[in-house]
């Protein structure tokens, strides 16, 4: 990727940079493609010739966004989103690493296929792309995928997309040589057959709308497998979605065996809650599903005491077609990677989250958990970086959204605070005018 020819001073911002646990005023200076320096008074002694000066007062710069799971449409359904309509849609989101998810067709379950995204990225992407591989092949649940190959092809993770594994061996298998390669299992957790006919989190509400329920225990009941198979393999293992007060429960049991165990919360789950359906909003329909308020405050406890390590935006766009239909038959999934961060720093205006924790869990720990080298302002490491205009208000309106699809659950939300310029390897890649 270009960089840009001057060097860029971004000077007089408010520095959030988890990696070294810093919040407050300084200078960011990059060049080459690189962060030079970040720390107050770059700009006082001096820089070099021809640099481009941003004054950045009452702005955020804060390390680039790495979104650990969102569903992008090559190869196979490029109607829904192609690498160049999600970069464009991330970067003003302030995402500047995009980890696509394996459920595409064919599947990214080879080496080839590792290869054609990563090129097919490169050349039309204009923020970083990076592949997770399946865990076995074909999505299928059954014949393990050759992870050591992927990995040295290219895959940062591995998980079978939006997909469970039932059967436990070939789940203990998988986390036995992910742990040979020192390698991380994303793993969707929900039994299908619990979540049976559901579409919604199984309560009162449900019953109400007359729609079938989906039950806490599909997502605790393989949870809870999950953390035993660890515990008898060793693997490192990251769950991709919890929603529930009980989930977090093993969680915490799981952390206090000091078991590798990570987990991510979309930031649907600690956004909304399963009253936002209403009237049958199908755009609110999604997969796992929206659970109570109460379980939405105990995710965002367990964000801020660091129970739960990463936001993600769980973007999977779907079109018309299979969104504007009744309530029980539309498809599942919601796109997320514009409204992500503005959505977060709803939280931190209502006092819920502090803003380096929002960063850190959106950037720092999974760029960590990935082996990625974004995540951080240190001097020299890649200049991803983002600023932020943590007051501005404004209205989403889904024909501004640059996705292709426009199934976003936030239509017609007011938010407090947006992107205005994204970097990405040292060149401006979006700015909001």
């Amino acid at each position: 990727m270009l960089t840009d020819p001057r060097p860029i001073l971004l000077a007089n911002a408010r520095l959030i940079d988890p990696s070294r646990d810093f919040d407050g005023i300084g200078d960011v200076l990059i060049a080459d493609g690189v962060i030079r320096d970040a720390r107050r008074g770059i700009g006082a002694a001096g820089v070099p010739e021809g640099t481009d000066i941003v004054n950045c007062a009452g702005m955020v710069v804060a390390p680039g966004l790495v979104d650990m799971r969102a569903f992008v449409g090559e190869p196979g359904a490029s109607h829904r989103e192609t690498f160049a309509s999600a970069s464009q849609a991330a970067a003003a989101g302030g995402i500047t690493t995009i980890v696509c998810q394996p459920n595409t067709s064919p599947v990214i379950d080879n080496s080839a296929t590792v290869d054609f995204v990563m090129r097919r990225a490169r050349d039309t992407a204009i923020v970083n792309i990076q592949p997770m591989a399946a865990i076995t092949k074909g999505l299928g649940g059954a014949e393990m995928t050759e992870i050591g190959l992927l990995k040295a092809a290219g895959a940062v993770a591995f998980s079978d997309g939006d997909l469970s594994i039932t059967n436990a061996q070939v789940m203990r298998r998988a986390l036995t040589y992910a742990r040979d390669f020192d390698a991380l299992i994303v793993h969707h957790t929900e039994d299908p057959d619990l979540v049976g006919e559901g579409v919604m989190n199984e309560g009162e509400f449900a019953t109400r709308l007359g729609l079938a329920g989906i039950p806490n225990a599909a997502e605790t009941v393989m949870l809870e497998r999950d953390i035993r198979l660890v515990m008898l393999t060793g693997g490192r293992y990251h769950a991709a979605s919890l929603t529930c007060i009980e989930s977090l429960e093993i969680m915490r049991r799981a952390r206090d065996l000091g078991l590798p165990v990570s987990a991510s919360v979309s930031i649907n789950h600690v956004a909304l809650n399963e009253n936002d359906i209403g009237p049958y909003r199908t755009f609110l329909k999604l997969a796992p599903p929206l659970r109570t308020e109460d379980d939405r405050k105990a995710l965002i406890a367990a964000l801020a005491s660091g129970l739960i390590d990463v936001v993600m935006s769980d973007h999977n766009p779907q079109d018309v077609e299979v969104k504007r239909l009744p309530f029980a038959e539309a498809a599942a999934g919601a796109i997320g990677l514009e409204t992500m961060l503005p959505a977060g720093l709803r939280l931190v205006h209502a006092g819920e989250l502090d803003l380096l924790t929002l960063i850190r869990a959106m950037s720092t720990r999974p760029a960590e958990l990935l082996g990625l080298p974004g995540g951080t302002l240190r001097a020299g490491s890649p200049a991803d970086l983002i600023v932020i205009d943590p007051e501005v208000p404004w209205l989403v309106d889904p024909d501004e959204l640059k996705s292709k699809c426009k199934n976003t659950p936030f239509d017609e939300a007011r938010f407090s605070g947006r992107v205005t310029r994204t970097i990405v390897g040292g060149r401006t890649v979006y700015e909001h005018v």
